[in-house]
């Protein structure tokens, strides 16, 4: 891995000279990761005129789940009680005979650039902008196969939960459940809060749970995902519990599953992501939904839950091959309930099969 974290950084590098800049520094925890193969809490990234430095604020600590750093990269921490990893790294760019600095102006907080600033008053502070999210965009085959291993665990611990008993049993409870099963199978840990909703409290789409009990007839809402060397992905699916479903649970369902396989079947490379939004949204736009959808339906995920591409309707731009993505509409009906169905899928050129589904549990309206 230490080509493809070098690669990586190379690119950085090229953008940072084209904008005026030989140095950078990164902050934010997942770039740095990306860069660096580890963000140790605190640490930093310097790309120096010399040398590439992971500046820490203190030991590394030999976590296989948060990465292990570069072997070609130095690692430096800082002596005593630490400090700021981005205010030390700044001066080691100075140190390094730089004369401009490119920062991450949307990760630092306004304080800790004022003290950047006034311990290398000679160096010129420029703006990295999001270019390096901008290359975390579209994955290499490691990094979906670490959003497949994901994908899987996620399936599994749903697959299992739904073959036990979950009448009367607690929001809570399930949600903490699928997270253990989770870690069981090999996830480092859970990629967002679990959220379970049952009933009424599927009506609401940004329901946490709660100690509400599951009952006969419910709607059971649940989205989860794993985290897998990093890497994260979420799936979301809903149920009937305990008999056969209501006309207008049917009906509502149906019409969530036609607008979520509008939005799947619509990704490709070159789609504009607001015409992936588009495909689903006229699905339940037509059916009178307009005012009960989400601001989009899907997003990149990555090293983050919440990444690039937004698929909304004002979004810019278009569908890369190997870009993962999630497709996930749904209709929230307060007070009576909802459905939310949610897959994450990578983009992949029709010569290639389309659309490469992650998550596999099924989509259909299960009585449970």
């Amino acid at each position: 891995m230490s080509e493809v974290y070098a690669a990586r950084r190379a690119r950085v590098r090229e953008r940072c000279q084209a904008g005026g800049s030989a140095t950078a520094l990164i902050s934010r925890p997942a770039n740095v990761r990306y860069l660096a193969g580890a963000a140790p809490q605190g640490a930093v990234l310097l790309l120096g005129r010399t040398e590439d430095l992971l500046v820490c604020a203190g030991p590394p600590e030999n976590r296989p789940t948060e990465g292990r750093p570069d072997e070609a990269l130095r690692v430096q921490t800082l002596p005593g009680n630490g400090g700021d990893a981005a205010v030390a790294a700044a001066d080691l760019a100075a140190a390094q005979g730089a004369d401009a600095l490119a920062v991450e102006e949307h990760h630092l907080t306004v304080a800790r650039h004022r003290a950047i600033r006034s311990v290398v008053t000679r160096l010129r502070l420029t703006d990295l902008g999001g270019a390096v999210e901008q290359l975390r965009v579209v994955k290499d085959e490691e990094e979906i196969s670490c959003l497949r291993i994901g994908a899987e665990i996620a399936d599994q611990a749903l697959g299992e939960l739904l073959e036990s008993i979950l009448v009367g049993r607690t929001e809570r409870h399930l949600a903490l459940e699928l997270e253990r099963r989770l870690v069981d199978h090999g996830a480092d840990g859970p990629a967002f809060p679990t959220a379970v909703a049952t009933g009424p409290n599927s009506g609401r789409p940004a329901h946490r749970p709660t100690d509400r009990r599951v009952e006969e007839g419910d709607f059971l809402s649940v989205c989860l995902g794993a985290t897998y060397r990093g890497y994260r992905c979420e799936i979301g699916r809903t149920f009937v519990i305990g008999t056969s479903p209501a006309d207008w649970q049917i009906e509502l369902y149906d019409l969530v599953f036609a607008a979520q396989r509008a939005g799947r079947e619509s990704l490709a490379p070159g789609a504009a992501y607001r015409d992936v939004d588009r495909a689903a949204r006229q699905v339940l736009d037509s059916a009178g939904y307009a005012e009960r959808l989400p601001a989009l339906t899907g997003h990149g995920v990555g090293l983050e839950i919440d990444e690039d591409p937004q698929l909304a309707p004002a979004a810019m731009g278009k569908l890369d091959a190997c870009v993962p993505v999630t497709v996930e509409p749904g209709v929230h009906l307060p007070g009576r309930g909802g459905v939310r169905i949610d897959d994450t899928l990578v983009v992949r050129p029709e010569a290639d099969g389309g659309p490469e589904l992650l998550t596999i549990t099924t989509k259909e309206l299960l009585a449970l």
